[in-house]
């Protein structure tokens, strides 16, 4: 053992960087951490409570004035924008160093039952569908503008949460890793994170003793962790066996490394998720197509004497209800808002899927791999939906930002640009002619995503 201890204190080690330097802090100051996830989770459940027990906002109110106005502020103004942004910029750290919602469901792992996680949770669809449901529940019930639908979908799902925590695993992150609704979404966008925690495998064999496990709270197996998807970036395997430490890598890396299998679900999590429900559901507000649709089905109710599609809705946890602020939706508004969020969807991500199905097929290459390539342009047109919210509360107070449209086409434009680089990349294995044909079906998907954006940012 006493050999053993002094080969390990003499073995020679990799000259380490800021980065390195970095990830080995955030492994010993673990403490500061959990800190600062109590911070913030207390943070969250003041901003997602309070708000439900106040009035709602009067005429003249302001973010700085009123709980609720701030809130929502808060919550889809700077909040979710920035989470997006930052996975994109820094991998998962949102999740490993930041998520209320993360770190409770691991309190109560730690503290629950512990069960054997069964196989139904395991489902690898599950992120797919809790997005989509999640998203257009969020629609029909107004989720950005009243704190109890708020307190319903980001509540519900914090409860929930810590439930299959204390159920399942032991002191793990199984909600995190099976089922969070945005757990796909940020899975795919760390893709493009230009920092990671690299493994050297060759370091890892050559280290001269057995090591406990590292407590990996999302259950990877940190030995073969190849990428920045699956990783939550917490820093707890930071330095182990003198293999593990936080790198800079290229952006392009991820997506472009042929070793990066590209599995079903996320393919079409990106696809008709990211590129076709999100897209539907941020559009149906400000879209005359929704309006269209609306008028003349009512009228086509009204001229055959059928009225109840028109009554009021029940409930505000079933379609939007609330008197005091003029806003209610009939049976009719949630059949229109389902029926644009779906066709908008499919079409949009059906004809996405063609195009690179036809792609693919042509440069004889996965199509699921092909489809990673659109990631960068959904993932700013995420952030450029998201930060709708943020420029409807700034226009509430009076502050108008006129260099808006330029900006919006610049991320746009950077976007496209940057999807068509790695679809070039992508098809870089086909002879030239199969090569340029694959391209131009792709670069028509591109074209696709980015006409639908410039329709609802300079013509609606």
């Amino acid at each position: 053992m006493e050999a053993t201890t002094q080969i390990i204190r003499f073995m020679p080690r990799p000259r380490k960087g800021a980065l390195a330097r970095l990830g080995d802090a955030m492994q010993r100051h673990r403490r500061a951490i959990l800190a600062l996830q109590w911070s913030v989770a207390v943070f969250y459940a003041a901003l997602v409570v309070v708000p439900v027990f106040m009035p709602l906002p009067q005429t003249g109110a302001t973010i700085f004035s009123n709980l609720i106005l701030f809130a929502q502020f808060a919550f889809w103004g700077i909040w979710w924008p920035f989470v997006i942004l930052s996975i994109m910029l820094l991998g998962r750290v949102w999740c490993g160093v930041l998520c209320p919602e993360g770190a409770l469901a691991e309190f109560a792992s730690h503290h629950g039952r512990g069960g054997t996680i069964p196989k139904w949770i395991r489902w690898s669809g599950w992120p797919v569908l809790a997005f989509i449901l999640t998203t257009i529940y969020g629609q029909l019930i107004s989720v950005y503008d009243y704190p109890q639908a708020a307190l319903l979908i980001l509540g519900g799902s914090t409860v929930a949460a810590v439930a299959v925590g204390w159920l399942y695993g032991k002191g793990k992150r199984v909600w995190c890793r099976y089922l969070c609704p945005v757990s796909g979404v940020f899975a795919l966008l760390a893709r493009l994170a230009p920092v990671h925690f690299r493994v050297d495998r060759e370091s890892w064999e050559r280290y001269p003793s057995r090591t406990g496990a590292v407590d990996c709270a999302p259950l990877l197996g940190v030995k073969h962790l190849s990428g920045a998807s699956e990783c939550h970036a917490c820093g707890r395997c930071s330095g182990h066996r003198h293999a593990v430490q936080l790198a800079a890598r290229s952006v392009n890396a991820e997506i472009l490394d042929s070793k990066q299998q590209a599995n079903t679900p996320g393919a079409l999590l990106l696809i008709f998720g990211l590129l076709g429900v999100a897209i539907a559901a941020f559009q149906w507000t400000v879209s005359p197509l929704f309006i269209q649709l609306k008028q003349r089905s009512a009228e086509w109710l009204v001229a055959r004497d059928i009225f109840w599609p028109l009554e009021e809705s029940p409930a505000w946890w079933l379609l939007t209800r609330y008197p005091a602020a003029n806003d209610v939706f009939t049976w009719l508004d949630g059949a229109a808002i389902l029926a644009y969020i779906g066709a908008v969807a499919l079409a949009l991500g059906g004809a996405v899927l063609v195009l690179v199905s036809i792609s693919s097929r042509l440069a004889r290459t996965d199509w699921r791999s092909l489809a990673m390539g659109l990631t960068p342009l959904a993932g700013i047109g995420l952030f450029l939906g998201l930060s709708m919210m943020t420029v409807n509360h700034l226009r509430a107070e009076g502050i108008l930002l006129p260099w808006l449209p330029w900006v919006r086409g610049i991320l746009l434009g950077l976007g496209m640009l940057w999807s068509l680089r790695l679809g070039l990349g992508l098809l870089r294995d086909a002879s030239t002619l199969r090569q340029v044909a694959a391209f131009v079906f792709y670069a028509v998907a591109v074209a696709v995503i980015g006409t639908v954006w410039s329709i609802q940012f300079y013509v609606w």
